[in-house]
């Protein structure tokens, strides 16, 4: 795994990433998304926002559920979150019951309910990526998360066009 940042120490703040369609860029800390469909750390009804610990996983991590063909060819917006990192929880690959939970896939309801209840009791949290294995992700509940980020900035994703080559 990459070392989680200094900050998660309890000694500063933690910048996280998220990526989202342009029309969905003001609304970023809605969840709504996740609320709708359930996520890999949500069950369906419960409102949650996905990001990454890194700009680089923030783009895997899209482009395994849009494709790098949509973040070529439609606008989306990268932004830049800044969380105070104190009493923020890290979920080590070890501290999950299931293994199989880092793998890529349909997730699993009990999968869904370990991560409401951790989102219930703290509102933020920092899980291993399933989809870049030595990257972290950072999930949080936007009304347990109140008051404890701000949004730093906005700005077009810029993809290197080589991401989507052309065919044949």
């Amino acid at each position: 795994m990459t070392p989680l940042p200094a900050a998660l120490g309890g000694r500063a703040e933690l910048l996280a990433w998220r990526i989202d369609a342009r029309p969905f860029a003001a609304t970023w800390d809605s969840g709504i998304g996740a609320e709708r469909f359930g996520g890999r750390w949500n069950p369906k009804g419960l409102p949650a926002v996905y990001c990454s610990l890194d700009p680089a996983t923030c783009i895997v991590e899209a482009a395994v559920h849009r494709g790098f063909a949509v973040l070529d060819s439609q606008p989306h917006v990268l932004s830049c979150v800044q969380f105070d990192a104190a009493g923020i929880v890290v979920v080590q690959p070890g501290d999950l019951p299931n293994p199989a939970w880092l793998h890529g896939g349909v997730p699993g309801a009990g999968q869904q309910q370990f991560g409401a209840g951790l989102l219930a009791a703290h509102g933020i949290v920092v899980l291993p990526s399933a989809v870049s294995k030595h990257s972290w992700n950072l999930v949080f509940t936007p009304g347990a998360a109140a008051g404890r980020w701000r949004l730093l900035h906005q700005a077009t994703l810029v993809l290197d066009t080589r991401l989507n080559p052309p065919l044949g």
